[in-house]
């Protein structure tokens, strides 16, 4: 019977899927090995994604927490968000409570790859803070470790990833760079304009506070103004 490995992942541009088909294509390189790719659910909305700029999702079946039950093994990837693994993929997670109730993926073993958008980008912090999930679940959490011969100690190329990791993060390409610069602009432009409309909210706050703050005084200069008023009027 064949050992069944599930590469479960979430990707939005495409980077993390491209990683995924590569580790399926080696799991299925080994000999008794059935290896199957998944995403997990989409949690943003259609409209949001097409304002992301993000392409169509594959046609990878979508899973379900019930469906891991299934496998012997996993490798779960996600893009990196500040540190840590994307939203839709710990939204997936915290989803297998009742799996974790009844110890169903206790003992299975399970490597993580992730991809991110620069050569820091909080790589290893995003496969420190995943092993949280995978510990209470009793999985076995298996790294390649720092096992990969000569290549440890060459220096003249940047790489990423590091002992935790399943697979080094993905090349960042041109047209990602322009958009984060589009993205740069585009709150920069906003910040100006929050700052002009803050200026001018500002001017019409700070007379109504001195007008408060001083509501006696000028009541007093009103009464009087209108005292002299009728005075006048009565000399003349």
């Amino acid at each position: 019977m064949a050992t069944k490995v599930y590469i479960v992942y979430y990707s939005m541009y495409g980077h993390v899927e491209t990683l995924a088909e590569e580790i399926r294509k080696g799991a299925a390189s080994v000999e008794g090995v059935e290896a199957k790719l998944w995403q997990v659910p989409e949690t943003l909305p259609e409209e949001v994604l097409s304002k992301m700029s993000a392409p169509p999702k594959s046609e990878s079946p979508i899973i379900t927490p019930n469906e891991l039950t299934e496998a012997d093994g996993f490798v779960f990837g996600f893009p990196t968000r500040f540190g840590m693994m994307a939203a839709q993929f710990k939204a997936f997670l915290d989803a297998t409570g009742g799996l974790w109730r009844t110890q169903s993926l206790a003992g299975k073993p399970a490597g993580i790859f992730y991809s991110t958008g620069s050569q820091g980008g909080g790589q290893e912090t995003t496969a420190l803070t995943a092993i949280t999930q995978l510990v209470h679940h009793g999985m076995v959490f298996v790294p390649i470790g720092y096992t990969f011969g000569a290549g440890m100690f060459e220096m003249e190329n940047v790489k990423g990833a590091g002992v935790a990791a399943s697979v080094s993060p993905r090349q960042v390409h041109c047209n990602h760079h322009q958009e984060a610069q589009g993205i740069y602009h585009c709150l920069e432009l906003f910040k100006k304009n929050t700052y002009q409309e803050g200026k001018e909210n500002m001017t019409g706050l700070v007379l109504l506070f001195y007008i408060y703050n001083h509501r006696f005084f000028l009541s007093f200069v009103i009464c009087l103004g209108f005292i002299i008023y009728q005075l006048l009027g009565i000399i003349s």
